[in-house]
């Protein structure tokens, strides 16, 4: 029986795909669900909603902001679910490579390529070749750069934004040394912060797609691995939030910085052997940024 939670959310999901049919018409030719409303683990306190959308080649130089002003739309309506719709969008060619645009980064390609659940049009996935680990790596690390560290540097291209979760590196640095700050921001900002840096290790080690029961188990069986209570706890907040906030805040203090410091220089080795230095530099400086005074 589908609860009202995930009722809620595949209806969010479904009018955003109506939306975009009529904006794109025929041009629209599939439509996936991506994320945990595809593999999982879908929580409706704190998951995006993800829509991944194949379009017909080639790119025009307009679909870029008409994606953009559909989402924005769709957000305007005001639920608390909407306001998470997070759009992944290309061409076939584009998915392939081949071509420059849209945006699918390599972990999100690789979730469509095993997850995706589509919803509209015809199947278009025969075909489209696993992206490498050292795709996912890299940008993996992009990510983490352009929204956790607040550092810039010429390798870093996070490419255009359309998802839930805004550029902020400045603040995530402040949210990551300072858990009372980080608290109030509410329980899905402590839960992704929480959970990237495992989510990351996972894909890395792993190759597959960091959803979050899976990194989180993964993390714990690993000998040596720090933050195990904190690990453990933030996958429960996802559903329950921490009703003792001292005690929450006391966690994430003891916690969360040796965390970051663990995925930071295991990533540093990663990127420095893919041949990926001016990465790893950002890495470098992120790590002085969190473990200074």
């Amino acid at each position: 029986m589908v609860s009202p939670a995930d009722l809620a959310a595949e209806t969010t999901l479904a009018e955003a795909v109506n939306a975009y049919r009529v904006a794109l018409g025929e041009r629209l030719v599939a439509a996936y669900a991506i994320g945990s409303l595809a593999h999982g683990g879908f929580s409706p306190l704190v998951s995006d909603i993800d829509l991944g959308l194949i379009i017909s080649d080639p790119l025009l130089a307009r679909d870029g902001r008409l994606i953009q002003i559909v989402a924005d739309a769709e957000k305007a309506k005001g639920s608390e679910l909407g306001q998470r719709l997070s759009v992944f969008w290309g061409t076939r060619s584009t998915l392939r490579r081949e071509r420059e645009g849209g945006r699918f980064p390599a972990l999100d390609r690789l979730d469509l390529l095993e997850h995706g659940r589509l919803l509209i049009g015809r199947e278009v996935r025969g075909g489209l070749s696993r992206p490498s680990r050292s795709e996912l790596i890299v940008g993996g690390a992009e990510f983490a750069i352009a929204y956790l560290a607040g550092v810039r540097g010429e390798g870093n291209r996070p490419g255009q934004v359309l998802g839930s979760l805004r550029p902020a590196g400045e603040d995530a640095v402040e949210e990551i040394r300072r858990p009372e700050m980080l608290l109030a921001r509410g329980v899905r900002r402590v839960t992704k912060l929480a959970l990237f840096p495992v989510r990351f290790l996972f894909t890395a080690a792993t190759g597959q797609v960091g959803t979050n029961d899976a990194a989180v188990a993964h993390h714990l069986e690993q000998r040596g691995a720090p933050a195990s209570a904190l690990v453990a706890a933030a996958l429960s907040w996802r559903t329950a939030p921490p009703i003792d906030q001292r005690a929450a805040a006391e966690l994430l203090r003891g916690q969360v910085v040796a965390l970051y410091i663990y995925y930071i220089d295991d990533h540093i080795t990663r990127l420095d052997s893919l041949g990926q230095p001016q990465l790893a530099c950002a890495f470098e400086a992120w790590r002085k940024r969190l473990a200074g005074p």
